[in-house]
């Protein structure tokens, strides 16, 4: 090849190769261009509705493009995973993601779509939100290595409420279940107010539930509360220690982020992550978490992807373990 010929190859290849870059570029800073939709697989007004909308105007501001929350119920969340598996890879399509997706990747045998591998992991927002192991006051057990003691003195025995089959009340027991190595007698209802109804009136002995929803029973006294599943303990009930401490290995929390179709440009998943935590370290955003009884959790979408797929393994490892099958 002539010298001249050759450095028209080498400039042209060099050009070729720079062209993905550009329009990767080009195609983050000209990202936003029209309304952004966010879908989010429970009602408005719950918690996983209160931080789509929370993250969505912040990313409206941010991005000068509305990102409309669009609430799409049913299935547990599984509509809405469909919908944006579905969608076009254009960035235009979020998921508000939850710890229930992936309890639910394992749970539904007939999905449509595969949620590790059909839903990209942009940027998480938190992590270890709490539930609470909270018993009747007249169940003779205050604390979590009496519990362990009773259960294995009385196996099956123990009645375990739950909002029903494969919620995360019976999700995170049956975890609880396994490492401790005790049986309980899971009593799934209808909703997750008729099984702490009956708690409180006697007819079953604990229940693994979200602290919002037991927290003025706790205090009021018409529940005792033994541990929280996150691992570190909560500010809300600080005198209250975590399972973890007495059970190695053991963490049961909700989270919450943002994910899109697979194959969403990286640009564009960059830099949504890039303005996400960027929210997230917000003073007026934090405040707003603190007030919401949640920290913020930040990563990258390489980090989140790990995540995700380190909580899909663990869930479905103890719904294949428990032999649990959705209604």
């Amino acid at each position: 090849m002539k010298l001249s010929h050759r450095r028209e190859f080498l400039h042209l290849a060099a050009s070729a190769a720079a062209l993905p870059l550009v329009s990767q570029s080009a195609l983050a800073q000209a990202y936003p261009n029209r309304p952004v939709r966010l879908i989010v697989g429970f009602a408005a007004g719950g918690v996983v509705d209160v931080f789509a909308r929370l993250i969505g105007q912040w990313l409206s501001e941010r991005l000068g493009q509305q990102f409309v929350v669009e609430n799409r119920t049913g299935a547990a969340g599984n509509l809405a995973t469909e919908a944006v598996a579905k969608a076009p890879a254009d960035g235009y399509t979020l998921l508000q993601m939850v710890n229930v997706q992936a309890i639910n990747a394992t749970l539904y045998e007939k999905l449509t779509f595969n949620f590790l591998a059909d839903i990209a992991p942009v940027a998480s927002s938190y992590r270890g939100s709490s539930s609470v192991v909270v018993v009747n006051p007249n169940f003779p057990v205050k604390t979590i290595p009496e519990l362990i003691a009773y259960a294995k003195a009385n196996p099956g025995k123990v009645t375990m409420a739950s909002a029903g089959i494969g919620s995360g009340q019976h999700i995170y027991g049956e975890l609880f279940k396994m490492l401790a190595g005790v049986d309980l007698l899971h009593v799934p209802y209808r909703s997750a107010p008729q099984a702490l109804t009956d708690l409180i009136g006697g007819q079953v002995q604990i229940i693994f539930d979200p602290l919002a929803n037991v927290l003025e029973n706790v205090k009021a006294g018409k529940l005792r509360a033994l541990a929280v599943t996150s691992v570190k303990r909560s500010a809300l009930l600080p005198n209250v220690p975590s399972v973890s401490e007495f059970v190695r290995g053991y963490e049961a929390s909700g989270w919450q982020g943002i994910g899109a179709p697979k194959n969403t440009p990286a640009a564009v998943i960059t830099r949504l992550n890039r303005e996400i935590n960027a929210g997230l370290a917000d003073p007026k955003i934090m405040a707003r978490f603190a007030e919401l009884g949640y920290e913020p959790y930040t990563t990258t979408p390489a980090e989140f992807s790990k995540f995700v797929a380190d909580e899909t393994e663990k869930w479905g490892r103890v719904i294949r373990t428990a032999n649990i099958k959705a209604e």
